[in-house]
């Protein structure tokens, strides 16, 4: 079956085509957008005309892309802003009728099922695993031995509150670091028991494509790739004494992502900190996959 799967996060608009059969899955296409749908809803509570016509025009694109590869199906999940924004059902019965897209806001912890379905894809020993997903308005935690939550704290929202100078003042990182770690000290169990973290999605993809000199950017390169504490530590010193337009330059680093990296990367690198581990692995299998999966199971009577 040929399912396409777009997500409408808070900070990227994405795309995956894949064929999915009982023996596994087959990317096809993979596509994504920077298009910050969670821009000012930590303020004012709603989605921006602006954010709105960002995502549209991406999702107009992915249209194209999906009757040219012929997709069987087409489903759509939208996650932390559009479940905080009061017009969000609105822009939800909009994206279904417009771009025929059988789209639904997905809960926390159903994103967080996903993606780690999705992470996990294909590995045989999960149980002592945990799966970070750095979204734009939270973050997704979830470990094989049965723990997961959804956190309020993702790059656009915590950009939003914490950093407010080009380039942050050294205050702003360091009260970023403490907000960080307060939630994560508020969520996570106190023995996890977790021995391997995979971390997905734009932070932490982008943290990968530094790290190992990526560029242009290659998804057969990023997808595995470990990057130890230390190397977050140093990404996020450089990055963080840059300005904006600077940023935007860095190698491995896509210039839509460098207002928001600087957050992305601190939130990363507390989270690997707070399982006590001194490296991660970055992979490309995400909700998306999951999503994907899911559908297959759903329409085979399974799910």
């Amino acid at each position: 079956m040929r399912v396409a799967v777009v997500d409408m996060g808070s900070n990227s608009t994405r795309l995956l085509v894949v064929d999915v059969a009982g023996d596994g899955a087959t990317m096809l296409e993979r596509r994504t957008t920077v298009t910050r749908l969670a821009e000012g809803v930590d303020r004012t509570g709603r989605l921006s005309d602006e954010a709105i016509g960002r995502v549209e025009r991406a999702l107009a694109e992915y249209r194209n892309v999906i009757e040219d590869l012929h997709a069987e199906t087409t489903i759509g999940v939208l996650t932390s802003a559009t479940r905080d924004a009061a017009n969000g059902e609105e822009f939800v019965a909009r994206v279904r009728d417009v771009y025929r897209i059988d789209a639904r806001v997905i809960a926390g912890q159903e994103e967080a099922r996903l993606t780690f379905r999705g992470a996990t894809y294909g590995r045989q020993d999960i149980e002592h695993t945990a799966v970070v997903d750095i979204g734009g308005g939270s973050t997704e935690i979830v470990t094989g031995g049965g723990f997961g939550t959804s956190l309020q704290m993702g790059v656009v929202r915590f950009s939003e509150r914490h950093l407010h100078h080009d380039p942050p003042q050294p205050e702003e990182l360091q009260e970023l670091t403490a907000a960080v770690r307060e939630v994560l000290a508020a969520s996570l169990p106190a023995r996890p028991g977790v021995n391997a973290l995979i971390a997905v999605a734009g932070t932490a993809t982008t943290a990968a494509a530094i790290a190992h000199d990526v560029e242009p950017y290659d998804p057969d390169r990023v997808h595995g790739a470990h990057i130890a504490t230390g190397d977050l530590e140093e990404i996020l010193a450089r990055l963080a004494i840059l300005p904006l337009a600077e940023r935007r330059e860095v190698r491995g680093l896509h210039p839509d992502r460098a207002p928001t990296i600087v957050a992305g990367i601190a939130i990363l690198l507390e989270c690997t900190r707070a399982f006590g581990l001194d490296e991660l692995e970055i992979s490309e299998h995400d909700l998306l996959l999951g999503a994907a999966l899911e559908e297959m199971d759903r329409r085979a009577g399974t799910g």
